[in-house]
């Protein structure tokens, strides 16, 4: 068997797999013995069909397969012995796919297209600088979660008119284009909040209304998307994306949130009993919230401007033929439109894979077994308090997250997280970064954008 690669360029090169008949014969002759012992055809006794018969009915197919184990071993043998830092993987080059004669097989000759990563090194800290931006945890931010907070414990009693932050109860009926109701059409209750309407028209429209009142309203105005407004009417959301149509809203009762008040014992509900014991205590412990609350947040917009700046400076080059390509031919519902729209994307995501993979390398960054496991329990621990549930016992959090890691795709996507960790905590330690305090607002905008 003989491997060798030609380089077209930097980032391109063409593997060849030559395959002798030896390399194959023994494997192939072994493979049609084993199925000749569990064969049975009729007119035959299990075991005793001629090797004849098997070979002509089933030799080329289990030939394809001898033929495949020894390429998948000798490419990938060839790759991690020669320490090629290909991209995706080898694709066979379609044109030049050999024509066997199953019957008389001989020797075969397979050809693959590689896609090479860049050579490159990362000078850091450099002279550039980054921002890393926070919001300000100021008086009135606290007072905004507090009294959310109070909200959230409060509970719903009946006003007679609408407020801007209260709801209403009402019934919706389907309208035709002439604003009859429609006798078979929907006819569904349920609730809408003012505080979330952000047509001003239709907000003014409902502001004061009270029980008994009718209005004509549009639903794509009083809701928040598709999925809100069908379950609003009572559709489902195929019919709530075409559904234009004005609808008939009867007001039935009108409700308002009266705070929890600010005190001991909703302090009790939020924190445990006896762990905040007045109001300032109560503050000191919602900003200490806060701030954990942003770090993600803080640290994911770091992370961008970090990467967008390093990826601009290093100005890599890649495979792009190539990977677009790999990338079709690896999603079959890969549309190549799709591919050409969203490559950009795709190919700086990968490019700071190679800076983070540089890295780790260069700085020997390593994760532990008991790393990995310790970051494990304590992600499902913030889960289980996330929603308001008892962290289990250490020993039960242990064997959970064990079964966690036990799932290879869920392990892989964990050890990523603190390899990515561990970077990030690297490049915070030597790059020149300088901390700009901005409203809340602003940083939430800023956040948003990432999502974009």
């Amino acid at each position: 068997m003989e491997v060798s690669i030609k380089n077209i360029d930097a980032l391109n090169a063409v593997l060849t797999v030559k395959i002798s008949n030896d390399d194959y014969k023994s494997s192939y002759d072994s493979s049609l013995k084993n199925y000749r012992k569990q064969m049975q055809l009729p007119g035959f006794r299990k075991g005793h069909v001629p090797t004849s018969i098997i070979k002509k009915k089933y030799g080329p197919s289990i030939l394809a397969e001898e033929i495949d184990k020894i390429l998948n071993k000798s490419i990938y043998d060839h790759i991690t012995e020669n320490k090629l830092n290909i991209l995706g993987n080898p694709l066979p080059i379609e044109e030049e796919k050999t024509h066997v004669d199953w019957n008389n097989p001989s020797d075969f000759e397979f050809k693959y297209e590689l896609g090479i990563a860049p050579e490159f090194t990362l000078d850091l800290p450099g002279r550039y600088k980054f921002t890393r931006y926070q919001p300000k945890v100021d008086e009135s931010l606290i007072n905004k979660q507090s009294d959310d907070y109070g909200r959230r414990y409060g509970k719903l009693t009946n006003v007679e008119k609408a407020g801007d932050r209260d709801m209403i109860l009402g019934n919706f009926k389907e309208l035709d284009e002439s604003g009859n109701v429609v006798e078979e059409g929907f006819n569904h209750s349920s609730t809408i909040s003012l505080e979330f309407i952000n047509d001003k028209k239709s907000k003014k429209k409902l502001l004061g209304c009270k029980a008994k009142d009718t209005f004509i309203v549009e639903p794509t105005k009083i809701s928040r998307g598709e999925a809100d407004m069908a379950a609003m009417l009572g559709i489902d959301k195929e019919r709530a994306s075409v559904y234009k149509r004005e609808v008939l809203l009867t007001v039935n009762e009108v409700k308002t949130l009266e705070p929890a008040n600010l005190d001991v014992a909703l302090f009790d509900k939020i924190y445990g009993p006896g762990e905040v014991k007045s109001i300032e205590e109560f503050k000191n412990k919602v900003k200490e919230d806060l701030n954990k609350m942003f770090t993600a947040d803080i640290d994911r917009l770091l992370k961008n401007e970090i990467s967008k700046t390093l990826i601009k400076k290093l100005r890599l080059k890649l495979p792009d033929q190539f990977l677009k390509k790999w990338i079709l031919s690896s999603n079959k519902k890969a549309k190549q439109e799709d591919i050409d729209n969203e490559y950009e994307s795709y190919s700086d995501g990968l490019k700071w894979q190679l800076i983070e993979n540089f890295i780790i390398k260069d700085q020997n960054i390593k994760v532990t077994g008991d790393e990995l496991l310790k970051f494990t329990m304590e992600l499902m621990g913030n889960q289980y308090a996330q929603y308001g549930m008892m962290i289990p016992e250490e020993e039960e959090l242990k064997k959970t997250a064990e079964k966690v890691l036990a799932n290879k795709d869920e392990g892989r996507k964990i050890n990523d997280m603190i390899y990515d960790t561990k970077v990030m905590g690297y490049l915070k330690n030597i790059l020149k970064i300088n901390d700009k305090f901005i409203n809340h607002e602003d940083f939430t905008k800023k956040v948003a954008e990432l999502t974009q």
